[in-house]
């Protein structure tokens, strides 16, 4: 005879099941140790010079057959009490070996399931899945799992998060995705060519070095300058060119996927209803040939670039899918600031320009670099108006709309009278908006 709590258990024993992570993570953990004795090298080099030069090879010997079984037996330690499980309503993971941790994820909370697999771990045939969750800025992730467990895994996360039933969740599989558009590598260079960034992070590294060694004759200070000056030009040409090669958009229930990478290929999602704001980013080079840079502000998730380089007619259709029911204003509908605002702000006043649709709320800043920022008015947390001294003198103020990503879009310049009426009537917009808003659920 049962009682039944022990019913309760059996049946909870039979839901939750406890897995451990790829057999190849002690690899990757058993780095950590030796990573902290290289920072404890590099912080003191001159002092780590002498200290080696003391030691003999047979010291060294000793120390390195202490050492590396030192930090493997580390990395086979804290593989082998790290444990995951999937419960009916969360994702927990029990991680540590001194210190325990155990994090309780709740399904409905998940934004984002994320499958990353750096160039490594593509060689060895594993991927890391990172999850976005509401309420963190942090990523928790699972690292390493293998390439057809962690996709599994990922849609069982997404299906359960939908409301499918946990006993057929990990049957529903990987939604059906249809392609969107896929960035060529040819175009994604040429875009990264005519980007002013890469032009003025090349020049300043050129530049910078050779005024101060004209000034200094100090070899060390040329390199302390010209090393993080040519690593920024780097990033911004070279490493940008790596992380966004073979852009591609699908469109999926489960939202917009994003493959994208040349040596570490990364598996996103853009997560339905958590898009806060939108913005197309036009620079002063790639006018001539119609392409923009769509950007978003996604509420705690770390996702920010839907498009790296696409026509603009091609990028509004993809934002009509992120954003439904939006159509992108044209730049004729964009009223600049009165002319009085030259006053405040010369000449660049005129790259400001605000609208309002029965969707968003619209404001574009920038003349050489041109951004136009959408808000849906169901994502406007608050509305803000702010005058200074100097505004309040020519009747000018500006209007900020807050949003659930933590930033704000501002309509700079306006007229105060015209600023007062927007204030007012934004708050009712947004508030009838987020009655009409659609739910921020997974396939819903």
């Amino acid at each position: 005879m049962t009682t039944p709590g022990t019913d309760d258990d059996v049946r909870r024993d039979k839901v939750v099941t406890e897995r451990r992570l790829h057999p190849v993570t002690p690899l990757r953990r058993a780095w950590a140790p030796v990573a902290v004795l290289l920072g404890w090298a590099l912080h003191d080099l001159d002092g780590t010079q002498r200290q080696l030069a003391r030691l003999t090879t047979t010291t060294l010997l000793i120390a390195l057959a202490v050492l590396i079984p030192a930090a493997a037996l580390y990395g086979f330690l804290t593989w082998w009490f790290t444990h995951f499980a999937v419960t009916e309503s969360e994702l927990r993971i029990r991680t540590g070996l001194l210190f325990r941790r155990t994090a309780h994820i709740r399904l409905e909370r998940i934004q984002a399931v994320d499958v990353t697999r750096p160039l490594l771990a593509r060689v060895a045939g594993v991927a890391k899945l990172k999850l976005d969750v509401i309420g963190t800025d942090k990523k928790d992730e699972l690292a390493f799992l293998g390439e057809g467990e962690a996709r599994a895994l990922r849609a069982e996360l997404l299906a359960r998060a939908a409301g499918f039933a946990p006993e057929t969740a990990h049957e529903v599989g990987e939604a059906p995705a249809r392609q969107l558009l896929n960035v060529p590598p040819g175009v994604l260079a040429v875009s990264l060519v005519l980007t002013g960034a890469t032009w003025g992070t090349l020049i300043a590294a050129l530049v910078v070095p050779s005024v101060l060694w004209f000034f200094t004759h100090n070899l060390w200070t040329v390199l302390a300058t010209a090393v993080p000056l040519i690593g920024a030009a780097g990033a911004s040409s070279v490493g940008r060119f790596v992380t966004e090669y073979d852009w591609t958009v699908a469109e999926s229930p489960d939202g917009l996927r994003i493959d994208r990478g040349l040596l570490d290929r990364a598996h996103e999602t853009v997560p339905p209803g958590r898009v806060q704001t939108v913005r197309i980013v036009e620079p002063l080079l790639w006018r001539r040939c119609g392409w923009v840079r769509v950007e978003l502000d996604v509420a705690g998730s770390s996702n920010s670039v839907l498009l790296p380089v696409a026509p603009r007619e091609v990028a509004e259709s993809v934002i009509a899918r992120v954003l439904p029911g939006v159509t992108v204003p044209p730049v004729s509908s964009l009223s600049r600031p009165p002319r009085r605002a030259g006053r405040c702000v010369p000449l660049w006043w005129r790259g400001y320009g605000f609208t309002v649709t029965d969707a968003v709320f619209a404001a574009r800043h920038g003349l050489l670099r041109r951004s136009l920022a959408l808000v849906p008015h169901a994502k406007v947390q608050s509305v803000r108006l702010t005058q200074g001294p100097w505004m309040r003198l020519w009747r000018l103020a500006d209007v900020h709309v807050d949003t659930g990503a933590n930033k704000t879009v501002t309509a700079r310049l306006r007229d105060a009278g015209e600023a007062a009426e927007l204030l007012r009537a934004q708050a009712e917009r947004s508030r009838t908006g987020r009655k009409g808003a659609r739910p921020d659920r997974w396939m819903a």
